[in-house]
């Protein structure tokens, strides 16, 4: 049996996902350990799994918070520079700390996410074998289609490939630190001139969260690239004492008026004025509205809004079997929040704010199974008529279906675990047993 170091950005959503995997890889009688600064911690869900703080002396405790801070609200120019040297910055710890870190837990292979240069920048220097794991939308390049942080649509024509060339140009100028630690990490580790994060994606295997009928067409990928869809825990997980304790929401919805479920992700929970736009928009269509901030308000803003038309605030809500019940979704199209909907054929609003958010709204757009709006310029009242759009034409959720049928033939997590498997060539023990329920 293996045993496998994960690298991963330290972002929960990113480390939850992978943790499913590596839930999934332990019941087959494998070892997992994630590699990252002592914050990083917190999020490891499962007591099964291992952690190896690295970096203390650069990346404390504290600056995790901090970073993510940045992150979610970067503000002008500097600040969006800023949370780039922040990017640069846990790159060049990691590959300065994982060399030493990878020898001493005598690792077998690495499962690098693509949005960390480092996983498989490292373990290409040290003859690890490797698998790449896109976790958010994937960074592999092609002429047709923008990067995951562009909002355009897909497109052949010239034009539109002068604009996919265009905005990936400026792009890369502006990720200049990073792409220049990226680089000054390759040629210190002999690599030569590489200086992306699609540079270092595995010769051997490589998993994504999205599925074939929702990503646009893609004509470039590698025959060991695989669309496995959303990695979930499919086994119950031996809950770590020390990992974050969160309680989940779910509430009791009637069945005489829509329900709605607005959500804007982990890092994004902390937008009071865009949860309260979107209470305003819900408050005139006469239907049930669950919020859920991911722990960013406080009980004052919970209040108002809840004073302002909300049916239920909470932190937490258990996400899959809510849109599950939902109507429609008004979320910030992130990956997960995208494709658990689509599991669940609940037609969504998209309000993309950082990351990968405007390339997964472009994708809900182009699949016609949800609307996509500014999450700085959309009203109230503009958001209603989307919502009301979502509530009253069929065709939305008629389109999810086959969606829905393909994510669910994608395997998800017990296949990401095969492919793993296959592609190092590894078998599991004998008495261990995957766990499907």
């Amino acid at each position: 049996m293996a045993h496998f170091a994960v690298v991963t950005p330290a972002f929960y959503s990113h480390v939850g996902a992978m943790a499913a995997l590596a839930v999934e890889l332990v019941e087959r009688g494998h070892r997992v350990t994630f590699l990252h600064r002592p914050d990083a911690a917190q999020w490891i869900p499962d007591a099964r799994i291992g952690f190896h703080a690295v970096g203390a002396a650069t990346h404390p405790p504290g600056s995790v918070a901090a970073a993510l801070r940045r992150a979610a609200n970067p503000g002008g120019p500097l600040g969006l520079r800023r949370v780039i040297f922040d990017m640069a910055d846990a790159t060049t710890m990691l590959c300065r700390e994982l060399p030493a870190a990878l020898e001493f837990l005598r690792v077998d292979a690495v499962l690098a996410d693509q949005m960390e240069a480092a996983g498989g920048l490292v373990a290409e220097a040290l003859g690890l074998p490797f698998v790449s794991v896109a976790c958010a939308l994937p960074v592999n390049r092609e002429p047709a289609v923008p990067l995951p942080v562009m909002p355009f649509a897909y497109g052949t024509s010239e034009r539109h490939l002068k604009m996919v060339e265009g905005s990936t140009r400026v792009y890369d100028w502006m990720m200049g630190p990073h792409r220049r630690a990226i680089a000054a990490q390759a040629r210190r580790f002999g690599l030569g001139e590489r200086d992306n994060l699609h540079h270092f994606l595995s010769p051997l295997a490589q998993l994504s969260q999205t599925t074939s009928a929702f990503d646009f067409p893609r004509r470039g990928l590698p025959a060991h690239f695989h669309h496995v869809g959303p990695l979930r825990f499919t086994c119950r997980a031996n809950i770590n004492a020390g990992a974050a304790h969160r309680d989940y929401f779910l509430p009791q919805v009637a069945n005489d008026r829509p329900f709605i479920f607005a959500s804007l992700g982990s890092m994004q929970g902390s937008r009071f004025r865009l949860f309260r736009r979107i209470v305003r928009a819900c408050r005139d269509l006469d239907v049930q509205l669950l919020v859920a901030h991911c722990g960013g308000l406080d009980a004052h803003q919970e209040q108002v809004l809840k004073g302002e038309g909300a049916t239920w605030v909470c932190a937490f809500a258990q996400q899959e079997a809510v849109l599950a019940r939902a109507d429609a979704v008004v979320s910030h199209a992130g990956v997960n929040t995208v494709m658990d909907a689509i599991a669940a054929r609940t037609p969504m609003l998209a309000l993309p704010i950082a990351f990968d958010h405007p390339g997964m709204a472009a994708r809900v757009v182009h699949a016609e199974i949800g609307l996509r709006m500014s999450p700085r310029l959309a009203s109230a009242a503009s958001i209603g008529a989307g919502v009301r759009r979502l509530l009253d034409e069929p065709e939305f959720r008629r389109r999810i279906e086959p969606l829905a049928e393909n994510l669910a033939q994608a395997g998800g997590t017990p296949r990401a675990a095969d492919i793993v498997e296959r592609a190092l060539q590894l078998r599991r023990a004998p008495d261990s047993v995957a766990c499907l329920g």
